[in-house]
Formats: structure tokens, C-alpha cells, sequence
């Protein structure tokens, strides 16, 4: 499993609008210019959080976006699932139908754990945390001097 920048960069997105007054809707010009991200390739990826009804958008003068929920409320696992499709460290644990050998395969079993352990991780990391306990609250203007 490896996570794409439609995945980090949507994280990125919503630690971004979480750092930020919920009163006052961030632009998506000023979310790329933080971020340092295309305002092109964020709006594409704004696309799949409004579906997802992680972030609203305002329209009008003071317009702009924030988030939809509270950052306790949305959970990594939810954020990546749904910038990046369902996550499987491999393909037999969610489609075994695609191995001939998955009802037969001893290491079948390894990857259905693994695969839960890190699904059971993500699921219990909150947005809340990551800008609490994994340092985000001490980026300066929003911009991270570490790689998400």
C-alpha cells in the first residue's frame, strides 16, 4: 500500500482548514500558497472532500471553504479512503477472487491481519490528533516543515 499525493495532499487540505478560523472560509488560493500545492490540482481534490461532506463551501465575497465536521470526528482511514479508493496492503485481502490460491494461501492470513492492524490505526487517528499530537499546531502559517 502506498498512499499518492491525492491522499497526503488531501490530508494536507484538511489539516490546512482545520488550523484556521471556521468562521472565516479559507480561499483555495491561500490553501496553495500554504500548502505550496497547484490551486489546479487542489481544486480537483476539493471535489472528492465536498462529496464526501468533509469540507462546505461558501459562495460570495467572504467565500471560500471550511470544514463540514469537527476535526475529532473525521478520521484518517476516512480521509485516505476517500482520496484514494479502499486501502488493502494487497489485492487478496478485500477481492481474494483475484488469486486462484487465496482459499489455500497460508500467508493469506498474515496480510488479513496486518491489513486490519493498520486499517484499526488509521480508523482511530482523528484529525484532532494529528494537529495535537503529531506537531501540526506548530506549523508556522500553516506551512508544514515536515513531509505528510
Amino acid at each position: 500500500m502506498k498512499i499518492s499525493t491525492k491522499g497526503r495532499y488531501g490530508l494536507r487540505i484538511l489539516i490546512d482548514l482545520a488550523m484556521h478560523d471556521p468562521e472565516k472560509p479559507r480561499l483555495i488560493r491561500d490553501i496553495a500558497q500554504s500548502q505550496q500545492i497547484s490551486e489546479k490540482y487542489i481544486s480537483c481534490l476539493m471535489i472528492n472532500l465536498r462529496r464526501a461532506r468533509l469540507i462546505r463551501s461558501v459562495r460570495g465575497m467572504n467565500g471560500g471553504f471550511h470544514l463540514a465536521k469537527d476535526p475529532k470526528e473525521i478520521t484518517l482511514l476516512e480521509i485516505l479512503e476517500i482520496m484514494e479508493g479502499s486501502l488493502s496492503i494487497v489485492d487478496c485481502v478485500q477481492c481474494p477472487e483475484k488469486c486462484k490460491r487465496s482459499k489455500f494461501c497460508p500467508a493469506r492470513g498474515i496480510w488479513q491481519n496486518l491489513n486490519e492492524g493498520i486499517r484499526d490505526l488509521m480508523r482511530n487517528v482523528t484529525l484532532d490528533d494529528i494537529l495535537h499530537t503529531y506537531g501540526a499546531h506548530d506549523a508556522k502559517d500553516g506551512i508544514f516543515d515536515y513531509c505528510i
